[in-house]
This record gives C-alpha cells, sequence and structure tokens, in this order.
C-alpha cells in the first residue's frame, strides 16, 4: 500500500470520526484530546514497527557477515579465492537489498559446502586407498579395508589433495612392484616344484592360503614376500644338491655301463637320466628330473650294477687286458704282459688277493699310455705300412721277372703287366721312401731319446739292413751280368778254338747275400704279419 493511499484512508477514517463527533456534540477540547492520542498510538505503533524492521535488517546484516565469513573459511581451507569483496562492491554501487545480497551470498555458500563436502570425500577415498595399500603391505589388515576415516579439514587444498595421490600412486607402484615379485617367485617355484617332485599347491598353502588364489587377493605383505622369497632359496639350493647327487650317481653309472659294456636296451630306461650328467641348473626343467623317487630308482638301479659288477668282473678284465694286447699289436709296441698275464688275472680275481678294479685301473692307464705313445708314432707308422707295402711289390716283381711265361699271352695278362709297370714305379721310389722313413725316425728317437722299435725290432736297423741288402742285390745283379757277359766271350772263344776259364772261377763269383741280415746284432721277432713278411722277402733276396 502506498503512501498516498495510506493518507487517503486516514483522511476519510477522520471524516468519519468528524462526522461522529458532530453528532454526539463533542466538544473542541475532547476532540483535540482524541486526536492526540490517536497520534500517540500511531507514533507507538510506527515505533514498534521501526525497531522490528531495524533488527530484521541486523540480523541480515549479520546472517550476510557470517554467511561471508563461511564462505572465506571453506575458500581459505580450499585455499581459493572467495572474490567476495569484488561482488560485494558491485552490489553497493547497484544498491541491493540486504535480502538480495543474503540470497546470493547463501547461494554461494551452499555452493562451497557442496565443493567442500565433494573435495572431502576425495580425501576420504585417497587416505582409504593409502591405508589399505599401507596395511597389506605392513601385513595389518583384514579382508576389507575400514571406512572410516578421520580427515584434516583445516587444509582440503587440491595441493594436500595432489600430495596425497602421489604417495598413493607410490604405494599402487610399490604394489604393483610386490605383485610382480610374487608372480615371479612363485613362477619359479612351480618349476621347482615340478623339478623336484613337490605339490605346488600345498608349497604354498604353507607360505600362505592367499597365494594359491587369484591375483587380485593374494596377500603381499613383507612377512609373505619374505616367506616366499626364502621358500625359493630353499628349494632351488635343494635342486642344487639333488642335481649333484645325480649327476655323481649317473657318472657311476655311466662308468658302470662302460666297465660292462650294458646293451643299449637295458640303459635306455635311464638314458634321459644320462642326459642330465653335465646340464647346469638352469638346463634342467623337465617334470620330476630330480624327484626323490627317481633318485631312489637310480640308487637301486647301481646297487644291481654293483652286485652285477663282481659277477661279470673277470670277464671284463680279461677283454680289457685283449683289447690293449689288440692296440699293442695294432701300433706294433711289443704287449708287455708283466703281472697282467692271464693266468696271474684269473688267480688274483679268484683267490680276491687283489681287488678287480685295481686291476682294470692297470690295464686301462697301460692302455692310455700306449695311445699316447701312437699318437707319436702315428705318421712314422704310416710311412712304414707303405715302405713293408712297397717291399711286398718288390717282392712279387723280383718274382714275376724270373718267371720264363710270363710273356705268354693268358686270360688277365694285361692286368699283371700293368701291376708289374706299377710295381716298377713304386720300387724305383723305394730310395727315398727310405730316407724319409729313416729321418723321421732320427727325428723321433732324438726328441724321445728312446729307440722307434717296430714289433720289438728297432725300425732303424731294419731300414739300414734293407738298404745293405738292397745294395747286395745290386751287386749281385751285376755279377750275374759280368759272369753273363763273360760265359758269352767264353762261348765265343771256344766257338774260334780258345780254352775255357775253369769252373771254380764262376763258383768263386757267387757270394751269400744272407750274412749281413744273420749277423744283425738284435733277434726279429716274427710273430707280427709285418715283421714276418719284411724278412721272408729279404731272405729272398739271397
Amino acid at each position: 500500500m502506498s503512501k498516498t493511499q495510506i493518507e487517503s484512508i486516514c483522511s476519510s477514517l477522520l471524516q468519519e470520526l468528524e462526522i461522529i463527533w458532530d453528532e454526539v456534540g463533542e466538544t473542541e477540547t475532547e476532540r483535540e484530546k482524541i486526536l492526540i492520542e490517536i497520534e500517540d498510538e500511531c507514533r507507538t505503533v510506527y515505533s514498534r514497527k521501526i525497531e522490528k524492521v531495524k533488527e530484521e535488517r541486523n540480523q541480515l546484516r549479520q546472517d550476510i557477515a557470517d554467511s561471508e565469513a563461511r564462505v572465506i573459511d571453506i575458500c581459505s581451507v580450499m585455499e581459493e579465492p572467495s572474490s567476495l569483496g569484488r561482488q560485494h562492491q558491485s552490489d553497493q554501487s547497484g544498491r541491493r537489498s540486504l535480502k538480495e545480497e543474503l540470497v546470493k551470498i547463501l547461494q554461494k555458500l551452499e555452493d562451497m559446502e557442496k565443493r567442500k563436502s565433494e573435495r572431502k570425500d576425495q580425501f576420504i577415498q585417497v587416505i582409504e586407498d593409502i591405508k589399505c595399500i599401507r596395511d597389506e603391505i605392513n601385513g595389518d589388515t583384514d579382508e576389507t579395508c575400514s571406512s572410516d576415516f578421520s580427515v584434516d579439514e583445516s587444509d582440503l587444498s587440491l595441493r594436500k589433495l595432489e600430495e596425497l595421490h602421489s604417495e598413493l600412486y607410490t604405494l599402487q607402484e610399490q604394489k604393483r612392484n610386490r605383485m610382480k615379485q610374487i608372480q615371479d617367485h612363485l613362477g619359479t617355484l612351480e618349476s621347482l616344484c615340478a623339478v623336484l617332485g613337490l605339490n605346488f599347491g600345498e608349497t604354498v598353502t604353507k607360505i600362505h592360503p592367499s597365494l594359491v588364489e587369484s591375483e587380485g587377493s593374494r596377500n603381499i605383505s613383507n612377512t609373505t614376500l619374505d616367506k616366499l622369497a626364502s621358500s625359493v632359496t630353499q628349494w632351488h639350493e635343494t635342486k642344487i644338491q639333488r642335481m649333484q647327487e645325480l649327476q655323481d650317481l649317473v657318472t657311476t653309472m655311466l662308468e658302470f655301463w662302460n666297465l660292462m659294456d650294458t646293451p643299449a636296451e637295458e640303459q635306455q630306461k635311464f638314458i634321459d637320466v644320462s642326459c642330465n650328467i653335465a646340464a647346469t641348473v638352469s638346463e634342467i626343467t623337465k617334470p620330476n628330473s630330480l624327484s626323490t623317487d627317481l633318485l631312489e630308482e637310480v640308487k637301486a638301479e647301481l646297487c644291481r650294477l654293483e652286485e652285477l659288477k663282481w659277477s661279470k668282473m673277470k670277464e671284463l678284465v680279461l677283454k680289457k687286458r685283449a683289447e690293449l694286447e689288440e692296440i699293442c699289436k695294432r701300433t706294433h709296441i711289443v704287449f708287455e704282459e708283466q703281472d697282467i698275464t692271464v693266468e696271474n688275472v684269473i688267480i688274483a680275481i679268484e683267490s680276491g688277493d687283489v681287488n678287480p678294479e685295481n686291476i682294470l685301473e692297470q690295464i686301462e692307464y697301460r692302455a692310455g699310455k700306449v695311445k699316447e705313445e701312437a699318437l707319436s708314432r702315428k705318421e712314422i707308422l704310416e710311412k712304414a705300412e707303405k715302405w713293408l707295402n712297397a717291399c711286398e711289390e718288390e717282392n712279387w716283381l723280383e718274382e714275376y721277372n724270373q718267371d720264363e711265361n710270363r710273356y705268354n699271352a693268358g686270360k688277365g695278362s694285361h692286368l699283371i703287366l700293368k701291376r708289374a709297370e706299377k710295381a716298377r714305379a713304386l720300387v724305383n721310389k723305394l730310395p727315398v721312401m727310405v730316407e724319409a722313413l729313416a729321418s723321421k725316425i732320427t727325428v723321433w728317437e732324438s726328441e724321445k731319446g728312446a729307440e722307434f722299435l717296430f714289433d720289438g725290432n728297432r725300425l732303424l736297423w731294419m731300414l739300414e739292413e734293407y738298404t745293405d741288402l738292397r745294395e747286395e742285390k745290386e751287386q749281385e745283379r751285376r755279377r750275374k751280368r759280368d759272369l753273363k757277359k763273360l760265359q758269352g766271350q767264353v762261348t765265343s772263344e771256344q766257338d774260334k778254338g780258345t780254352p775255357t776259364r775253369p769252373q771254380s772261377a764262376k763258383k768263386g763269383l757267387r757270394v751269400s747275400t744272407n750274412k749281413r741280415f744273420a749277423s744283425s746284432p738284435q733277434t726279429p721277432r716274427t710273430d707280427s704279419p709285418h715283421s714276418a713278411k719284411f724278412f721272408t722277402s729279404q731272405s729272398r733276396y739271397s
């Protein structure tokens, strides 16, 4: 209602009062008194209303101030500018009412409280995640983390929230690393359990039951991680110990197999085991390849081989002795029986005075020495074989030349002629072969400080005797040619009437070429086919 309307109503009421007073006959004095009373009452009403409005204004101002203080406090906690000063200045210039200003500030306060609540929830969530991960790492957590967390509401700034997020990220990274470590340890432990023949589930459950569950629910505490690492180390050491034990057992088994010439079909059962004799720890990955059951099987097999060994020991010793003798024969080294004669070996084994293994070791040692010596003799022996083969061809050629029917046509005669041509070419090389072989022997004897023996005969002397016999043979041939010439001359002179020379002169030209060989300083061995072949062939020269 406007002021004019109020004045109109008051004027109308006053006129109505004047009419009533006129009708009653009220005096002017009374009329003045009543009007004064009305004015006093109106003033009192106005005063009450003014006071009430003043109180409402003060309350509005106080509410505005409190709301502004609350907004400023929230902005301070969240480290954000309040921007109320600029807003208040704008409101004053626009002459906005207190109620309108209160409405605006309350809207601002409601928005800030809502943002503070959201920010607090963010703090609670981050702190909850941090505490849960810390509890998982420290092992102080149950299956679920508690949601009752106290938040310091004096600092809800984005800076503080970022610090908490950074701490959470660090803890999450640490958790991921721990999960990876646990996964790696579990993979290694599973491989170890497979190789060692262990139950992986039972082994892991003893460390912590959660390790056999899904990855997300696994316990990652320091205690669990330490136990898991310790278990991996323990079983790895066990793997090394069993591997070494198995390799020792397999080494002994292989020795037995070689010693007793065990058939391949009997070895087949443990062929996979024997493949690990030189393997490293990382190379042994097959399941149950180091299980206790397998070790027991290998030990049982060794016991069986041990019992079998003694029953076959005599046979083995004799076989190895024969092998040694054969090696000596192939390398043209004199086999020295000494205390390993057949009779001595049999007597020693049957009486039990000597361990058969010692005899085997002695034979193996001598075989090793012979093989070692054979390596240094190899080149000379090859040349000696070629020389002996050439001597054989020389003997054949000699017999061929003495055959008066050699030129008679017959089946295969052209092959014999070709062999004769090759034999002549080879015989012509004999002096060079002998010289080269003698040079090699001289160097060998100088280096070794010993004589080079060929089936018990000094090979250098054999070459010297061969050279001497060959020279005597040439002399004999020359004498025969001279004698043939002389006989031709005698025949010619007889035809002319010239007297002939006595037959005693012919006999005087014949000499034996066997004296040189008969006087050799060392009696040759004839048990070797090569030495027998050589000396038999040379006897034909005489």
